[in-house]
């Protein structure tokens, strides 16, 4: 089923693509499709904090935790396990549409503002073609740009890949990363 305005909109022949940040799947599966790399599960993001000398300085005093942990809704994890770089944002919306009727209507707005909200972040770009594995998106590998420590394993994190896209693990230097966000 085509989507109204999905094909007029300013995304209409791109594709979503995560950028490298370490992420698992958590939790038990809730709705989602039937597409490869696609769980239901919630998504959780752990982002290392970056802080000025001062910021550092207080961080340890006030021992501040070294990293941020986003966990995503059931709507945001499915979104950003569409969006591996092989499906066009109008493959994803249809997805979204499909799995959560009235609850994403009308899905392509909702849909472009999720991606847009995890964007500002620099969590998500928009890609030309599809993915072709330059960078990991695999779950549970920490990007060459952040340092963070090992997880505790009884917060039972999934970090099994569940797609090809996923299985590839392939990283690039990360001045191949920023150009192909760009």
């Amino acid at each position: 089923m085509e989507l109204a305005d999905s094909d007029t909109h300013r995304y209409a022949g791109t594709y979503p693509c995560r950028l490298p940040v370490w992420w698992a799947r958590t939790g038990e599966a809730g709705p989602h499709t039937e597409q490869d790399g696609v769980t239901g599960m919630l998504v959780v993001l752990r982002i290392e904090k970056r802080f000025t000398r001062f910021e550092r300085i207080l961080a340890k005093v006030m021992r501040a935790p070294r990293e941020v942990r986003r966990p995503l809704d059931q709507m945001n994890s499915m979104l950003w396990e569409l969006c591996d770089g092989s499906r066009s944002f109008q493959e994803v919306c249809s997805a979204m549409d499909a799995t959560f009727n009235e609850e994403i209507a009308p899905p392509v707005d909702r849909t472009a503002a999720g991606i847009d909200a995890l964007k500002t972040r620099n969590l998500m770009t928009f890609l030309s073609e599809p993915f072709t594995g330059k960078w990991s998106i695999s779950p549970g590998e920490t990007p060459k740009n952040q340092t963070l420590v090992d997880t505790d394993e009884r917060r039972g994190y999934d970090i099994e890949p569940r797609s090809e896209s996923e299985r590839s693990g392939i990283t690039a230097d990360d001045s191949t990363v920023q150009q192909d966000a760009q």
